[in-house]
């Protein structure tokens, strides 16, 4: 063979090997794209959702919103075992779960939402390990699409409260459903409970994201 022949085999070789690498290192840092670069991720970090500005989301929010820099519409628990991580947390699809971290980030990006992460102040990180434990005993229990409290299923915010509640570190309001634009029931949830028979739960125990992620006990760390 040819010195030139030589040469052309193994400059193929290196390119095809230059190749493989190069793709493996894409579908490595595909495979990595849901953790933040940084922020160093701690077990019972809360996960916030960013809402939509329509729909449920936007409705829930309407009411909730207290902060210009927090308008989110979902929220969960983060546990680290090993290298793994997971969400706990209750979605209308599958009710209290444990998802992968991955799966979790994938599904909000879908939806065009973000993901931001809080986390407990030193004072009370001692409050996490019961909570994640409790947390992990609710898994199973349906969604609760009605958001009034009760003990057969649950609802995002009202799954994290409990999950927290034995150390008090939040606590159930006064639910409103006044739309601070107008001082007025807002329409939304107004049809909402009308089309289950229900009645508005103006003033009735319960909790949402906004009102969590304004607790003076949590800290904003970082997004996905």
């Amino acid at each position: 063979m040819s010195e030139f022949k030589i040469f052309f085999s193994k400059r193929i070789k290196e390119i095809v090997v230059v190749g493989i690498l190069s793709f493996l290192l894409v579908l490595l840092v595909q495979c990595n794209h849901a953790y933040p670069s940084n922020v160093q991720l701690k077990n019972g970090d809360l996960l916030f959702v960013t809402a939509k500005e329509s729909g449920l989301s936007g409705a829930i929010n309407n009411v909730t919103q207290k902060q210009k820099a927090a308008s989110f519409d979902h929220i969960g628990i983060l546990e680290k075992e090993g290298k793994r991580m997971f969400v706990l947390h209750a979605a209308p699809k599958d009710g209290s779960q444990k998802q992968d971290l991955n799966d979790f980030i994938k599904d909000q990006k879908k939806e065009g939402q973000e993901v931001i992460i809080y986390r407990l102040k030193s004072e009370y990180q001692k409050a996490i390990p019961d909570a994640v434990k409790k947390a992990n005993s609710m898994l199973g229990k349906p969604y609760n699409f009605n958001y009034i409290l009760n003990e057969q299923s649950y609802y995002c915010s009202d799954f994290v409260e409990r999950a927290f509640r034995a150390e008090n570190i939040f606590k159930l309001e006064p639910m409103t459903f006044i739309d601070p634009k107008t001082g007025k029931a807002n329409t939304f949830w107004e049809e909402f409970y009308h089309k289950k028979n229900l009645k508005v739960p103006e003033g009735e125990p319960g909790c949402n994201p906004n009102g969590l992620a304004g607790s003076d006990k949590l800290e904003r760390v970082g997004n996905f």
